[in-house]
C-alpha cells in the first residue's frame, strides 16, 4: 500500500539538496498512475505533458539560483469541478463532457503560482452529487484498500488517489461531507475549512451556501502547507472572508495540555454506527486525553435533524445553480428537437443522470409555491438552531470529535437501490456544513477487514489552527498508519 508517500517537508529538503528533481518526482508519479489507473480509475484526464512541463521550470529555476515557491514541484491532483484553464472541468457529467474553462478557479491558480506541479483531474460523483463516486457518468473509482469497496464520494477519486500515491496531495469539495467521508474511507486525512475562509469561484456550484474547497493528504503537516496557500480573501468571490491567513504549520507541534475536547453524545447513540467504529473513535479519544486534554460529553440536541435539513437545503439551492444547464450557450445539447422546450427538456434529461436528476426535482418541489414556507423556510430554521447548538458547545470546549462516517467502506453497488441509504453515509459531517464550521478526518485505526476508520475533529469558526493542532498531536502520537493490517486486498 503506497500510503506513506514523501511529506511535503521531506520533499522541499530533497529538492534544495539535489537528491531528487522535480522531473524525476513527477516521472515517478506518474509511472504510478499508470500503474494502478486500470484498477482504482481515480482519475478522469492525466495531464502528463502539463506536468512534466510544470516540474521542468521548477527544475530550472533551482539550476539558476531562484526562491523557489512553497509547493515548488510537489505533484497535486485536482477534483474535475474545480475550472482549470484549458483542461476539460466535466464535472463527472455528459451535460459538460466537452467543456474547457477559459479562466482558472482561485484555488488551483494559487497552487500553480506556488509551484505545484497539476498531475490530473479526478473523478467524482456527478456534480458532487453522491456518496460513493458511482454516479459518475464516466464510470465509478475503487477504494485502494479493497477494490470491491468504494472510495467515498462525491470527492473519492481525489481521495483514492492520495491513498495510492498517484499524487502527493489532491484539492476537493465538500458540501455535505464530500471531502472527510472519503478521506475516512480511504485512511487519508482530508480537511474542510470554515465557510469563506477558501475561494469558492471558479467550483462548479451544487449548493453555494454549502460548498467549501479543501485539500487531501497524507499527514495533518501537508494539509496545513496546501491550506495556506489556498485560504485568503478573493475579491472575486462574494461570500470570501477578508481575514488574516495564519502560518497553520506553527501550531502543529504545540502541546494539547488542557484542551477540553467535547464529544457529541448524540454521535455515539447511531442505530447505524458500526461497533468498530464506535470503538476506535473512543480510543482514539482516551489517548488524546493521554495526550493531556479534557474530555467532555456534549449534548448538540439537533445535530440529528441535519440530515433531513441538508437534504431540502442542498437540493433546492442545486436545483437553482443547475438551471443554467439548459443546451444554449454550453454544455449538452439535444440537437433532434422541434422547438426550445423540447430541446431544453431533452438536453436536461439526456445530460444529467438520474441522481443529478433526483435532486433537482426535489429542490423543485420544496421550492415551489405551495411548499416553500413548509420545506425551505422550516430547513433554514433548524439550520440556525443547529448552528446554535455548536455555538453552546463551545463555550465549553476547544474542540468536538465524532466518528467522521457511520460506518467504514461499503461495496461497490451496495446501495444502488437505496438513495436513502447512501444519504445517511453523510449524517455525521453535515452539521459542521450548515453551521459553516471547519472539521478534519484523520485515520485512528481499522476494522476487521482492515479497512480504514476516520476520526472527526470539528472546530469553532476561523479556529482552524486549533484544529490542527489537536489532529497534529493525535496524528504524530497514535502513529495509526505505522499498524497497517495486512490485508490481501490491498493495491500493491
Amino acid at each position: 500500500m503506497a500510503l506513506n508517500v514523501m511529506s511535503i517537508a521531506e520533499w522541499q529538503k530533497r529538492l534544495k539538496l539535489g537528491e531528487l528533481s522535480a522531473r524525476e518526482l513527477t516521472d515517478q508519479q506518474l509511472s504510478r498512475v499508470f500503474e494502478v489507473e486500470p484498477t482504482l480509475h481515480a482519475y478522469l484526464e492525466v495531464t502528463a505533458d502539463r506536468a512534466r512541463a510544470d516540474a521542468d521550470r521548477i527544475d530550472a529555476a533551482r539550476a539558476a539560483g531562484e526562491s523557489l515557491p512553497p509547493l515548488a514541484g510537489v505533484p497535486i491532483a485536482i477534483k474535475d469541478n474545480l475550472c482549470t484553464k484549458g483542461i476539460n472541468t466535466t464535472c463527472s457529467s455528459r451535460m459538460l463532457e466537452h467543456f474547457v474553462p477559459p479562466y482558472e478557479s482561485t484555488v488551483t491558480k494559487r497552487l500553480w503560482e506556488a509551484g505545484a506541479v497539476l498531475i490530473g483531474k479526478t473523478n467524482l460523483d456527478e456534480f458532487a452529487m453522491g456518496s460513493s463516486t458511482e454516479t459518475s457518468a464516466f464510470g465509478a473509482t475503487s477504494n485502494p484498500w479493497d477494490p470491491s469497496k468504494v472510495p467515498g464520494g462525491s470527492s473519492g477519486g481525489s481521495a483514492a488517489a492520495v491513498a495510492a500515491g498517484e499524487c502527493m496531495a489532491a484539492l476537493g469539495s465538500d458540501t455535505g461531507g464530500s471531502i472527510r467521508q472519503p478521506a475516512s474511507f480511504c485512511g487519508v486525512v482530508g480537511f474542510k475549512p470554515t465557510y469563506g475562509r477558501v475561494s469558492r469561484w471558479g467550483l462548479v456550484a451544487f449548493a453555494s451556501s454549502l460548498d467549501q474547497v479543501g485539500p487531501f493528504s497524507t499527514s495533518v503537516a501537508d494539509s496545513a502547507e496546501l491550506l495556506k496557500v489556498i485560504s485568503g480573501f478573493d475579491p472575486l468571490d462574494s461570500t470570501s472572508l477578508k481575514v488574516d491567513v495564519p502560518n497553520y504549520s506553527s501550531s502543529l507541534s504545540k502541546s494539547i495540555v488542557g484542551l477540553r475536547i467535547g464529544l457529541i453524545k448524540e454521535c455515539f447513540d447511531q442505530e447505524g454506527l458500526q461497533p468498530e467504529v464506535k470503538a476506535s473513535v473512543l480510543a482514539a479519544a482516551e489517548h488524546l486525553e493521554s495526550l493531556g486534554a479534557e474530555l467532555v460529553e456534549i449534548s448538540c440536541p439537533r445535530f440529528n435533524d441535519g440530515i433531513a435539513t441538508y437534504y431540502v437545503i442542498a437540493p433546492s439551492e442545486a436545483s437553482a445553480n443547475l438551471a443554467r444547464y439548459d443546451g444554449v450557450k454550453y454544455g449538452y445539447r439535444y440537437e433532434d428537437s422541434e422547438n426550445l422546450a423540447s430541446m431544453t427538456s431533452m438536453s436536461r434529461a439526456k445530460g444529467f443522470g438520474s441522481e443529478v436528476q433526483r435532486r433537482i426535482l426535489i429542490g423543485t418541489y420544496a421550492l415551489s409555491a405551495g411548499y416553500v414556507d413548509a420545506y425551505y423556510k422550516k430547513a433554514q430554521q433548524v439550520r440556525t438552531l443547529i448552528r446554535k447548538d455548536f455555538d453552546r458547545a463551545f463555550k465549553n470546549v476547544d474542540v468536538l470529535l465524532t466518528p467522521t462516517s457511520p460506518t467504514t467502506a461499503f461495496s461497490a453497488g451496495a446501495h444502488a437501490d437505496d438513495p436513502l441509504s447512501m444519504y445517511l453515509a453523510d449524517l455525521l459531517t453535515i452539521p459542521a456544513n450548515l453551521a459553516g464550521l471547519p472539521a478534519i478526518s484523520l485515520p485512528c485505526g481499522f476494522d476487521e477487514n482492515g479497512l480504514p476508520i476516520g476520526l472527526q475533529l470539528i472546530g469553532n469558526v476561523l479556529e482552524e489552527p486549533k484544529l490542527l493542532q489537536v489532529a497534529s498531536q493525535y496524528e504524530l502520537s497514535a502513529n495509526v498508519m505505522s499498524n497497517i493490517p495486512d490485508t490481501e486486498n490491498f493495491i500493491p
